[in-house]
Formats: structure tokens, C-alpha cells, sequence
């Protein structure tokens, strides 16, 4: 199935007559248009968890953010400090309300003293960029910051997998990391180089590429950034070299098998990071937005925990599905999927303290039958080290 299933009013990643050439099924996602699956979500997860697979992620902004207040202002919006991040990192953290709701979880980099990059997610990013202009005015009188979305101007691209280094620096010409963090004396820096949460910059037969260390799926990889005009050139050179074109279906289970959240489910304007068990991306020094929330919940704890849940067979649990012990309920079913890695079903859930233990047997309520499920700790996947 391909572009017909696809809503025309919604935006188009500069890859989008890409993905239909390669006969990929199209859906509705955040506003824009993004191939679902290519091959099939199980084979796309075998090629990220076994190779290297690729994802257009171009849906996802692209907020340059710079300025002499650029700093104070993340640092009032961020859970994580932009004031000590140093040149040539990055760091995941999350936009918060002032109730400690999440308004967006992001990840920022650093590009100099006075510029950042930050990467909210595809649907929020209007938000995004209406909180922050808001809180511009009130903290800083509208003065010494430039808000400037590039996401219409740039792709991005996401490289996962055991395989993606190898691949990166097999096309990655004149590398340079945004500080230097990796040296290997006797030749040029290389992507494989780079610390977790690092970037560098370089070329792809001649096309510029800003390249960060980061991923969704559990897997060592990149996202690169580029522009919109050279995407489906890269994205070629990508697929070329072996990587395997990967759609919105296979990233959202490699994140479930990684215990990573997506917003919207574990994280929304009325879950905070403590509920989601995220407190070690949220600094405590405090003077962000939500701060006094987040730090009474770290201290005296909340009524609702993020965990796992495993049961056998493919018969997953969704989005919504009640968790019931003892036939009541305790909470609410937030992701879940069949695992093709572990091959059994796995989700995350929201439930009341008393039940959060790992190892507690409980149920989840499948259309009517009571499926047993055990709580387990996060994440069910972790790659070899």
C-alpha cells in the first residue's frame, strides 16, 4: 500500500517521494505524511537490532535557539542545564509546565556559547515554539533571543544499529567533532569516534552533514541533519552501503523494547518525569518551570508508577487497556506490542505504587479477557555492550 493512505493536507518530509518510489505504506502522523512500514515492522526491527536500519525522522523541528540569553531562557524551560552543557554535547530532557506536566520531551545541543539546537517532537513543535516565545517575553522582555525553526529548510535522518558506525565512517569525509572529545592521533576524527550525546560535522560526497550520536531504538547510531535538498542523495548513499529503510511501526517497537517513552503516552501535560520514572533527566538544582512539583514528588514519592509488563503469546496489550488486580483496577496500559526481539508481548503501564514491584502478578483487561501479565523492571531490551 503506499501514498493513497496518506491525508494530502498534512506536511511532507523532503524523503516523501522517496518512500513512495520504495513502495512504503504512508499514514497520518503528527501532521505530516510518514511511511509506516517498507518491508514489514518485524523485518525492519531485525535489520536496526542485527545491522543498521534508517528512518526519515525529518518530521521531528529543527529550533535554533541562540542569543546572550539563549542559556537562561533553556535553562527556565529545560529540565536539564544549557548553562553548563559543554560545546559539542547534547542532552535529553523534557519542556515542562508548571504543574511538572510535560509539555515535550526534546534533546538540545550545543553548536557555541550563544547557540542551541533542540529537536521537539513533529506534533508538538508548534506548541513548542509558542511556549517558548511566550516565556521570552515575560522573562527576558522579548530581548536577547532568536527563536529560528529550520525544520521546513532541513531533513533528518536517524542511522541505527550495530552496523551504523561502521557505515557512517565508510562515507563520512572530513569529520570534525563540535569539540574535541574523541582524538585518534595518526588520522582523522570519525564518527565512530564520538561520545554518546556528542556531534560533529563533515560531508557525504560533498553534502554537509551535522551528525549527533543519539537514537530512539536502543541500538548504538546517528541522526544527521541536512539539507532538505540533499536528503534523497544521502538517503540513497545510506541505503547503498547497507543500511535498510525502516519505518514509524518498527521505531515504536524498538523504543517499547528499549523502555523509552513516547509522548502522549508516557509522557503528557498531566504525567510528569517523576511518575514516568525519568528523575535522572530532571536536574535538581531547580529554577525550571515545574521545579517545586518534581522535587515534593522525588522526595515524598507519587500514587502512580511507570512499569513494565511481560506476557506470553502475541496477543498484545494497547494503548488504553485497563490493568486490574484482584479484578479492580490499578492503572492503565500506555505502550504495548508484540516483541519480535524477545518474542513475546511486552508494555509499559501506568499503576497504582502498591503494584509496582517488579515480579507482582496482576491482569489487563484484552477486549474482554483478563490476560495475565507480570510486572517487570525497564527497559526489556538492552543492547551488548
Amino acid at each position: 500500500m503506499a501514498a493513497e493512505t496518506a491525508n494530502s493536507d498534512n506536511l511532507r518530509t523532503a524523503l516523501y517521494q522517496t518512500h513512495v518510489g520504495l513502495g512504503a505504506r504512508m499514514v497520518p502522523f503528527g501532521g505530516w505524511d510518514m511511511p509506516v512500514q517498507y518491508a514489514g515492522v518485524i523485518a525492519e526491527v531485525g535489520a536496526v537490532r542485527g545491522g543498521a536500519g534508517m528512518f526519515d525522522v525529518s518530521h521531528m523541528g529543527r529550533l535554533h535557539i541562540g542569543g546572550p540569553n539563549a542559556a537562561g531562557l533553556l535553562d527556565i524551560l529545560l529540565t536539564g542545564s544549557a548553562s553548563d552543557l559543554r560545546l559539542g554535547r547534547a542532552r535529553y530532557c523534557f519542556i515542562c509546565n508548571r504543574d511538572g506536566g510535560v509539555i515535550d520531551d526534546t534533546i538540545f545541543y550545543r553548536l557555541s556559547d550563544d547557540e542551541f539546537l533542540l529537536i521537539p517532537n513533529a506534533g508538538n513543535r508548534p506548541q513548542v515554539v509558542l511556549w517558548f516565545d511566550r516565556q521570552l517575553a515575560h522573562h527576558f522582555d522579548g530581548r536577547g533571543v532568536q527563536i529560528t525553526d529550520r525544520t521546513m529548510l532541513t531533513g533528518l535522518i536517524a542511522l541505527q544499529g550495530p552496523d551504523a558506525a561502521r557505515i557512517l565512517d565508510g562515507l563520512c569525509e572530513d569529520f570534525a567533532p563540535g569539540a574535541r572529545l574523541a582524538r585518534n592521533p595518526g588520522r582523522s576524527p570519525q564518527p565512530s569516534l564520538l561520545r554518546p550525546f556528542a556531534w560533529g560535522r563533515g560531508h557525504i560526497d560533498g553534502r554537509r552533514v551535522f551528525v549527533g550520536r543519539t537514537g530512539y531504538t536502543g541500538e548504538d547510531g546517528f541522526e544527521l541533519a541536512l539539507g532538505a535538498s540533499d536528503a534523497a542523495a544521502i538517503w540513497e548513499r545510506l541505503a547503498e552501503a547497507g543500511a535498510v529503510p525502516c519505518g514509524l511501526g518498527a521505531r515504536d517497537v524498538l523504543r517499547l523494547e528499549a523502555g523509552l517513552p513516547l509522548h502522549g503516552h508516557e509522557l503528557t501535560e498531566t504525567i510528569t518525569p517523576i511518575e514516568a520514572g525519568l528523575s535522572r533527566f530532571v536536574r535538581r538544582d531547580g529554577g525550571f518551570n515545574g521545579a517545586d512539583v518534581l522535587d515534593n514528588q522525588r522526595v515524598y514519592g507519587t500514587n502512580r508508577r511507570l512499569v513494565g509488563l511481560t506476557m506470553p503469546g502475541r496477543s498484545a496489550p494497547r494503548a488504553g487497556y485497563e490493568v486490574l488486580a484482584n479484578g479492580a483496577p490499578v492503572g492503565a496500559v500506555s505502550s504495548g506490542s508484540y516483541s519480535p526481539t524477545l518474542e513475546k508481548c511486552v508494555a509499559m503501564a501506568f499503576v497504582e505504587t502498591a503494584y509496582a514491584e517488579p515480579g507482582t502478578e496482576l491482569t489487563v483487561d484484552i477486549r474482554g479477557r483478563a490476560a495475565a501479565v507480570t510486572t517487570v523492571e525497564l527497559p526489556f531490551y538492552r543492547r551488548a555492550s
